[in-house]
């Protein structure tokens, strides 16, 4: 029996993927639901996140804007054409789209400006304390780590949890309307298009880990994977914390290091 997976499915049903990707899918949600549903959002969205909160937010983050095409040229290092479908599938994946984040950098820019934070602060200000964990995390797990795991870490899991808090601020209109009008669209071209269009790329990941993977991994290698998902979640929910309740986010550290 084959053991090579080939999606026949939709691409955005998860029932599309094999059993122990379903299954890795659920074991992953909570860690996933409290990025998603953190209070970040809601305060960036009601307007009450205030100066010192968006500029932890916008200067903190930057790293890993900046550096997200080079986390994806990593993963681009470990693919050899020829050698597997998932090879394949990943190097022509990764080749298109490290062009389409190289543009993110600027948006992300203006989005500060727009919202108040020079783009000399986010270049050149100091990260707040906490906030390089998920740098730190994306460039490890990109480097060192196994191709199915870095994109797993990456474009499945901190992309996905992105375009889902992106599409709850971009949705709030008291917030979009905070920007003036003449400004506006430049302003959020960042958030319009993670709201938008990149809710499919964690769809395209999770293919691409699966084709490498197969129908049936092993236990340890799945567990791998989860573990990796959930340690971008996590990374991305202390950089949250940070923003909001400067004192948790050490606490949280302290936790995860113990």
């Amino acid at each position: 029996m084959s053991t090579r997976f080939e999606r026949t499915g939709p691409l955005t049903e998860l029932t599309s993927y094999p059993q122990w990707a379903q299954d890795m899918v659920a074991d992953c949600e909570s860690t996933k639901q409290s990025v998603v549903q953190h209070d970040l959002w809601n305060r960036m969205s009601e307007g009450t996140l205030g100066k010192i909160g968006t500029t932890n937010f916008m200067v903190g983050i930057w790293p890993v804007i900046e550096r997200f095409p080079a986390y994806m040229a990593q993963s681009l290092l470990k693919t050899r054409f020829g050698r597997s479908e998932g090879d394949n599938l990943a190097r022509r994946w990764l080749v298109r789209n490290i062009r389409v984040e190289q543009n993110h950098a600027e948006y992300w820019l203006n989005w500060a400006e727009g919202a108040g934070i020079p783009r000399e602060e986010v270049l050149d200000g100091e990260a707040p304390h906490g906030t390089e964990t998920l740098a730190n995390w994306c460039e490890e797990v990109s480097r060192g780590d196994t191709l199915a795991a870095s994109i797993a870490a990456t474009n499945y899991a901190v992309e996905g949890a992105t375009g889902e808090w992106s599409q709850l601020i971009f949705e709030s209109k008291s917030y979009v309307e905070s920007f003036p009008a003449k400004i506006r669209a430049g302003s959020l071209r960042w958030l319009q298009l993670h709201a938008a269009y990149d809710d499919i790329h964690p769809w395209e990941a999770l293919e691409i880990v699966c084709t490498l993977m197969g129908i049936s991994p092993s236990a340890d290698e799945v567990a791998h994977i989860s573990e990796c998902i959930k340690r971008s979640y996590t990374s991305m929910r202390i950089l949250a914390d940070r923003c909001v309740k400067p004192h948790h986010a050490l606490e949280v550290m302290s936790s995860v290091a113990a």
